[in-house]
């Protein structure tokens, strides 16, 4: 493989540094916890290797939640981005054709090219919605199609598929032999409720997800895949074993008493989750310098600076971070033009999410002003 790093890790926030950043409005999460939000306690934990597959309560909540697997159909990883990793690896290898929509979480494209997959893209774009064309994407899988992957909600854009639109893409993959990767992370936090689970429904479907996005636990680093085809079941355990043997009993062991107390933490969260994207609905209704495609889940939307307005778009970027100390995703991280961002709403507080907002406004007027900050 040839690795090479991505601009989304080079220049996230962590890399940055949180401390250089005031308002941070790109994180594609719900604001990070305490473990004492949750009153969880390890003073009775062994410190063992675990079980392969991932501690099996944990399997069972988790199998509970997604629905229509059984826990020995889940697969714990550490975090989601692992889980994606052993998927493109044990299925593609130099050659192989698999279709993956556009924009997208980068690993989801930059790990198949590393693997030296062909990489079909299937592009949304913001005048279609951000919404996947079902009839382009069957026009797309073909015989020679190893795998399909799309993102329900999707990062960057927040859109949502309905569970017709999924049968379909189910359909589509049954009829070309195809597996489908379907990345749930952000399940949790779709606002009509979710749609069943891809692994639910077709026993080659990988459903993926993890507890950093709707609950705030990236640290824990805990994702999974569910699969209910014995043989990629046993695919996916040997790539585990052979990459980090098993999980953190620590991260297993907290994430169990987490899940199971589970429906007492997600409807505080998703009281707070409504309430920031009404903030930022009121943003995008009133800014004369933005337009969006109004997200259906998750915590993040893709904008764009209007283009007519004929502000450069990387001095806006620099103005709103040098000046008013704000970050937002730049287009570039998800191979988009510099007009469009992805914005987080989930992760700041309520008064940095309207300070932020009202900041991305602020920088725009500066630049039609003549005082954006140069190169």
């Amino acid at each position: 493989m040839q690795y090479r790093r991505m601009a989304i890790e080079i220049e996230s926030p962590e890399e940055k540094g949180y401390e250089t950043i005031d308002i941070n409005l790109t994180e594609s999460s719900f604001s990070d916890a305490h473990l004492t939000d949750f009153d969880l306690s390890l003073d009775d934990l062994l410190a063992c290797y675990g079980d392969h597959r991932g501690l099996p309560e944990l399997r069972e909540l988790l199998a509970m939640r997604i629905g229509g697997v059984r826990a020995a159909d889940v697969l714990v990883t550490p975090g989601a981005a692992c889980a994606l990793f052993i998927v493109a690896t044990s299925l593609l290898k130099a050659g192989d054709r698999m279709v993956v929509m556009a924009p997208n979480y980068a690993s989801n494209l930059e790990t198949p090219r590393a693997i030296g997959a062909e990489v079909v893209e299937l592009p949304l774009t913001f005048e279609g919605g951000w919404a996947p064309d079902l009839d382009q994407l069957e026009a797309l899988v073909d015989e020679r199609t190893k795998l399909v992957s799309l993102t329900c909600p999707h990062n960057p854009t927040g859109t949502v598929m309905s569970e017709g639109d999924l049968r379909r893409v189910i359909d589509i993959c049954q009829k070309r032999g195809a597996v489908l990767l379907f990345d749930e992370t952000y399940r949790d936090m779709t606002l009509a409720g979710p749609i069943p689970s891809a692994a639910s429904l077709y026993e080659r479907a990988i459903s993926v997800s993890s507890l950093s996005k709707t609950f705030g636990l990236p640290g824990l680093r805990i994702g999974w895949l569910a699969v209910r085809d014995p043989a990629l079941s046993e695919l996916f355990l040997a790539a585990k074993e052979q990459i980090v043997i098993t999980g953190s009993v620590v991260d297993e062991t907290l994430a169990a008493r987490f899940l199971a107390r589970v429906d007492e933490h997600l409807p505080r969260i998703l009281t707070v989750i409504r309430r920031r994207l009404a903030l930022t609905e009121a943003f995008f209704a009133r800014t004369p310098y933005f337009e969006w495609v109004a997200p259906s889940g998750g915590v993040v939307a893709f904008p764009r600076l209007r283009p007519e307005l004929g502000v450069d778009p990387n001095a806006w970027r620099r103005t709103l971070e040098q000046r008013y100390g704000t970050f937002v995703g730049p287009g570039h991280w998800f191979e988009q033009s510099a007009h469009h961002f992805r914005l987080g709403w989930g992760w700041p507080e309520d008064e940095a999410l309207v300070r932020g907002l009202q900041h991305l406004d602020d920088a725009v007027a500066d630049c039609l002003a003549g005082r954006g900050v140069p190169a």
